[in-house]
Order: structure tokens, then sequence, then C-alpha cells
């Protein structure tokens, strides 16, 4: 046993290194995780000094010689590295005290990243995992591939893999899983925010797609929606953030996200493709004077709204939302609601930049048909093999994240092409990326060159998934949209 003794003296000592741990609560601490652990013994000076700034290692250390001593399974590693943390974070409400007291006294920015280290030390926050996960440019779009997440390629199974079966909590995103041991969320602190008038809070997420990325959770378990308050609610977390976006999921099923029964808002430190991608026609409406309207240049479909204004950003955002959720275009394709359902929704996002409040309104619909029972525009199944998941907020604006089955299949392809092999029959489906990728290398196979060629295959299949899901194919259609509101170039 000592070598757990000596692992967990190391956890109490990064602890008062790196979460605050005071020598008040160092022998609470010590054994709160004994009682953890089912351990009633311990004869003191295991201690050492560690250096460490994440615990990864030295979790590590603890659960192999835990398993070693028959404390508990190596499939149980997990469950008690989360309670070991646990108990040695300070409460949500030090976490909050802390926040509060950088936000007043050093500004947002300094209490953000104060706080999203404090998640990344106390492991809640997965950041050595998160580094393994391959990730490039291509094509102007970020791909990653995510290797912890599993991939969910039916929506209905993607939502009941949010829910909870004990019906406590409702659901994986609600306040009540704050250090709530059944889902391995002892770890999980928030931070409290308000907005739009309520209270919200803040928490990033464990295994992130992007730079500090979070979400802004509703205290309330009420269902996504998307109305004039949303506009508010997110101009409101700007103007508190303003180094951070903000944007919504649409409410609906293949086309929102996979939490569609709590309202919330994915957000966080890095600006992605669609917001940086220029305008390909400026748009002004008289009764609008200090806004414009800009049909973007980008794959899917997108308006954005520019001004210093919020009411004007709310006004504009609102007469957007109402035509679209109504609009009608059955030579398109588009079908507001039919005995199936609603099917026109909007996925809302905002930035805040020197011409003042950017809020790009990404016009989206989930309606299927026989053709297309996974969704007209959704990715279309010759692109299946590389995403089939619903496309929602993040890669609709840019960053794609794929399964991490692809590092595997993709890698077989890239030496099949680079030794003058044909596909194999079990890579059958990725006959479009194989015969794609060979153009793309000609005659040069080394594979640093079909590397390169494999990434920007990727880049240009994403692009086309994006322009699957775009409702208006030609940006003319987007402006005839905007003039019956009152806009002209």
């Amino acid at each position: 046993m000592e070598k757990v003794y000596k692992a967990v003296d190391a956890l109490v000592n990064y602890a008062e290194n790196n979460l605050h741990l005071p020598k008040k609560n160092v022998d609470y601490a010590r054994n709160g995780i004994f009682r953890l652990l089912g351990l009633d013994a311990y004869a003191g000076g295991y201690g050492a000094e560690v250096s460490d700034i994440t615990p990864e290692r030295l979790l590590g250390e603890l659960a192999d010689a835990c398993v070693s001593a028959g404390l508990f399974s190596p499939e149980e590693a997990e469950y008690y590295k989360d309670g070991v943390m646990g108990e040695l974070m300070l409460s949500p409400k030090q976490v909050q005290e802390i926040f509060d007291t950088k936000l007043e006294d050093e500004g947002s920015r300094a209490a953000l990243e104060w706080f999203y280290r404090y998640c990344i030390k106390s492991d809640y926050v997965k950041k050595a995992v998160l580094d393994k996960n391959p990730r490039f440019d291509s094509q102007g779009l970020i791909i990653t591939i995510n290797k912890a997440k599993p991939e969910f390629r039916d929506p209905k199974k993607a939502v009941s893999g949010n829910s909870t079966k004990t019906g406590y909590p409702k659901c994986n995103i609600c306040h009540e899983n704050e250090g709530f041991a059944g889902r391995n969320k002892r770890t999980l602190r928030t931070v409290d925010i308000t907005l739009g008038g309520q209270p919200w809070f803040w928490q990033y997420s464990p295994y992130g797609y992007f730079k500090e990325h979070g979400i802004a959770v509703n205290y309330t378990h009420t269902p996504m929606h998307v109305d004039r308050a949303t506009f508010t609610r997110l101009m409101d977390f700007v103007d508190m953030f303003p180094a951070y976006f903000i944007g919504s999921n649409a409410a609906l099923e293949r086309i929102g996200g996979s939490v569609l029964a709590h309202d919330h808002y994915q957000g966080g430190g890095e600006i992605l493709p669609m917001h940086k991608a220029k305008a390909v026609y400026t748009m002004k409406n008289a009764k609008y004077p200090n806004a414009v309207a800009e049909v973007v240049d980008w794959a899917g479909t997108v308006v954005r709204v520019v001004s210093k204004s919020r009411a004007d950003i709310e006004d504009i955002g609102e007469s957007i939302r109402e035509k679209w959720v109504s609009y009608e275009n059955p030579a398109l394709g588009i079908i507001p609601k039919d005995e199936k359902g609603v099917h026109n929704a909007i996925s809302p996002t905002v930035v805040k930049t020197k011409r003042g409040y950017e809020m790009s309104i990404i016009l989206r619909s989930n309606i299927t048909s026989e053709r297309y029972p996974d969704g007209i525009f959704h990715a279309h199944p010759e692109y299946h093999m590389i995403k089939k998941e619903s496309i929602g907020l993040i890669e609709a604006q840019g960053l794609f994240i794929l399964p991490g089955r692809l590092e595997g299949q993709l890698g077989d392809i890239e030496n099949l092409i680079s030794n003058g092999k044909p596909l194999s029959d079990e890579l059958k489906d990725f006959t479009l990326v194989y015969d794609e990728v060979k153009e793309r290398v000609g005659k040069d196979l080394s594979m640093d060159n079909v590397k390169a060629a494999m990434r920007e295959e990727l880049g240009s299949i994403c692009n086309r998934i994006l322009e699957n899901t775009a409702v208006f194919k030609d940006k003319r259609q987007t402006v005839a949209f905007m003039s019956d509101l009152g806009f002209e170039i």
C-alpha cells in the first residue's frame, strides 16, 4: 500500500501548489480520499514536493497503485480519479468568489483565463487528451479528428446519450451535475452569469473542440428555443466577455445539438472561420441607418447583421427569424412545416468587434425526403463515411469535428496510395476519397505528399457538406430573401 499512500500524498501536494488547497484542509482532503478508496490506516511521512502543473502523471500513478493493490479495477479508474480530484478542489462557492474578484479587479479576460486553467488543473478539462486530437487548417476550414468523443450517426442516439436514466439530473448539462458522482462530475465547477435578466451559468467543456470551449446554460431546465430574447442574451454575454464568441444551435433535431431538452449556448475564445468570411453583398435598410446586413461568402447560407445598436440587432434578427421559420419554396425543397413537424430554424452566433455586434444568422432546415432520409440539407450520403452526424453550430461555423475512427481508416488509405495499391474491400465506402486523393497526388507518391493531399481532400469534402446544408445555393437567392425585409444592395 506504500505506493498508494505516496501517490495520494503527491496529489495532495499538487493540490496545495495548483488548486488553492490550504494547509488547514490538507488532512481533511487526504482523509476524504482515504474514505473514497476504503482506506482506514496511514503511517504518514510519504509526502514529497511535486512540480507538476497538470495532474495526469500523478493520477496515472495513483490508478496504477490502486489497481495493483486491488482497491479498484482498471475499468473503474476514471470514476476514482474524478472522485480524488473532487476532494482536492475548491468548492463551487470558493471558485465563484475568486472568479468574481478577478472579474472586478482584473477584468473578464483574466477571470476567464483563471477559471479555464483551474478546470485544466483539476482534470475536468482533459487538455492532455485534447492535445492528441489531430487538428489542421484546410480549404478555409478547421478540421479536427476527435478521438475522445463517441460517434453518434443516429441523432436519436445522440440525444439519448445526453439524457439520464434516473431522472436526476434531468440531463447532462443541468446545474445539478456539479459535483455529481453518478456522472463523474465531482470536478465540475461552474460560474454564475446573468443573461437577459435571468440566472445562467458558464462551464467549460471537458472535451472541448476549440480554444476555451464552453457552454452557457440556463439554470432552469427548459427546452432549447431561439427567439428575440435569445439575441438579447447572446449580446449580454459578449458585453460581459468580449474576448469570446457565443452562439445557439438551431432548436431542431438533425440541425441542432445533441442536447435539445435544455436551453444553452456554445462559445469560447476562438474566432471560427465563418466569422472571418467576407461579405459577397452588403445591404442597407432605411429603417436601420446604423446597421448593415451582409450576405456572407460562405458555403452555408449566412446573413451577418452588423451594428453598434443592440436594438437594431434584435429587430433585424427577429425579422429574419420570423420570415425564415415560415418561409416556403417547394422548388428549392424548403417546406417550413408538414405532418412531421416544424423544419425551418436559425442558428445565431455573435462576436463583438470594432464595428460593434456582429450577429451571424445561419438559415437551417431539417426536412427529409425519400432520397435524403437523413436530411435534404444535411451531409449527402456520398460523404457519410466522413461525417454522418448532425451538422450543428460549430461545424456550420467552419470547425469540423470528425469521428476518431478516421485516423486509422484514412491512414490505411494513405498507405495504399503511397504504395501504389488498390483500395481494399473493407474500405470500399471510401472510394470517393481514394480516387480524389490519388488525383491530387499525381505522380508524387511520397507519404508527405499523400498526407498533404488527404488533408486538402478532407477540407474539400467538408466544404461540400456545408454546401449541402445551404438552403440557398445561390447568394442572389439570399439577397432576394433579405430584399423582402426591406434591405437593398
